[in-house]
């Protein structure tokens, strides 16, 4: 196999000739056919995620084709395609797995930290964290709902709970953003952007996409908001977010390196 290695923080990638892994129990091996950027891989690379080990191929918003499946896996055949995300295990025994929330595991494990990632033609994933791709979406299109994707509509769902949404704010209009505005105004959500002040070009996507208003972090909505969900690593946008809320709202925290 051929992988991109981070060495060290703050060091380019290395392409590496590796041989073939095997899966192990639980596991399957899949030839890559395409891996997102998330910015998450930047934490890592930039050692804000510190290092789990000597190296890693980092990347973690893979699809790929199934070639080998390890002992123990039922249900999966050679040949189908499979996503895998950014949690790639988790330990089944502590309180948040039992609760239904593996992603706050405490010991979990990360694809593209703690286990080699997709910027290789091939990976070993977890069985059981690898989802079917459906026919009707392209490897590039499927690729950032691994990541991307995936939270947006986790933290959407978080946001609803207490009560209907019908306007919602996002904080931050990157890759989970523009995919989860999308989402929530075909719901008949009003989506509200924020960006950093002055970044003309996220707030014209977001303009485009129809979001109902869009503008710098340190604006308020035209409006307030039933719901906000910060998706930007910076925790100084906590306090904005609570004021831009009505009475009662929600403000969601995506984000995964909250500064």
């Amino acid at each position: 196999m051929l992988g991109m290695v981070l060495k060290a923080p703050r060091t380019p990638l290395r392409l590496e000739a590796r041989p073939d892994p095997e899966p192990g129990p639980g596991e399957l091996r899949l030839r890559v056919r395409a891996c997102g950027v998330c910015r998450t891989d930047l934490h890592i690379v930039d050692g804000e995620l510190e290092p789990r080990g000597d190296s890693v191929i980092p990347g973690h918003e893979i699809v790929g084709v199934v070639d080998a499946i390890g002992p123990g896996v039922a249900g999966v055949a050679v040949g189908e395609r499979r996503g895998v995300p950014w949690l790639g295990e988790t330990c089944g025994r502590c309180r948040y797995c039992r609760e239904g929330q593996e992603n706050l595991c405490d010991a979990p494990g990360f694809t593209g930290w703690t286990r080699d990632g997709g910027y290789a033609d091939t990976v070993i994933a977890r069985a059981d964290y690898c989802f079917p791709v459906p026919d009707g979406l392209s490897d590039g299109e499927a690729a950032p709902l691994m990541c991307a994707g995936l939270i947006g509509y986790r933290c959407w769902k978080k946001a609803a709970e207490a009560r209907p949404v019908r306007s919602l704010g996002l904080y931050g209009f990157g890759a989970a953003a523009h995919l989860l505005a999308q989402l929530a105004m075909h719901e008949g959500q009003a989506v509200h952007a924020f960006t950093r002040p002055g970044d003309e070009a996220a707030q014209g996507l977001a303009r485009e996409l129809g979001c109902a208003w869009a503008g710098g972090s340190d604006e308020a909505p035209p409006k307030a908001l039933d719901a906000a969900i910060i998706f930007a690593p910076v925790g100084g946008l906590v306090p904005p977010a609570l004021k831009a809320v009505r009475k009662g709202g929600t403000v969601v925290c995506g984000g995964i390196h909250m500064s």
